[in-house]
């Protein structure tokens, strides 16, 4: 995957929130993911952009 397209700029990341509980996400670069800890989800980031969709999100496994 092209690097560049796999970082998240830190601005848009302290804008973004989850759309579920507009708690704070983390970026995890290992998956390419934005991370809701508080809904357990994790947002995936296909071609740079993230997709904030609750329906698209992966569930977190304890």
């Amino acid at each position: 995957m092209d690097e560049k397209l796999s970082r998240v700029d830190p601005k848009l990341l302290e804008l973004l929130v989850c759309p579920l509980t507009k708690g704070r996400l983390t970026y995890d670069k290992e998956h390419n993911e934005l991370v809701s800890e508080k809904a357990r989800l994790a947002y995936p980031i296909r071609d740079g952009i993230p997709i904030m969709l609750v329906s698209e999100a992966r569930g977190l496994d304890d």
